[in-house]
């Protein structure tokens, strides 16, 4: 995705599918603990549901919303891993492991969200440490 990308400006969006079907809104973004940059989505995929975690690469945001590169079933069956928090290194390798990612070599890894003031809590589109939803 592209890097200039306002983080925060994903939040509300829908999210597009591979095939172009949306599959539901972008809750939190979560941020590169190394790079603070947009690495996740945490993807509302229904009322009742929970988040699933996407990866930004190499997804496309336009003026329609977020289109990720998977699935709809790959996305559903992403590791829960309870979004709305600071994610361990464990569970970003589960994610990597998941999407058929490449594992980035170098220390760190996300974690934080867009929402949050640093502390590694994810705010969403709310007040700083408070999940949205």
């Amino acid at each position: 995705m592209q890097s200039d990308v306002d983080p925060r400006s994903l939040i509300g969006r829908k999210v597009f599918d591979r095939d172009g079907v949306r599959i539901g809104t972008v809750d939190e973004v979560y941020l590169d603990d190394a790079t603070g940059e947009p690495e996740w989505a945490a993807v509302r995929t229904g009322l009742f549901s929970r988040d699933a975690l996407v990866p930004l690469q190499p997804s496309r945001a336009d003026g329609e919303g977020l289109h990720v590169p998977y699935e709809r079933t790959l996305i559903r069956n992403a590791p829960d891993i309870g979004a709305g928090r600071h994610l361990s290194p464990e569970q970003e390798l589960r994610l990597y492991r998941h999407y058929g990612l490449a594992i980035p070599s170098a220390e760190g890894g996300s974690g934080e969200s867009a929402g949050s003031s640093g502390s590694g809590e994810p705010g969403g589109s709310g007040e700083p440490g408070e999940p949205n939803g």
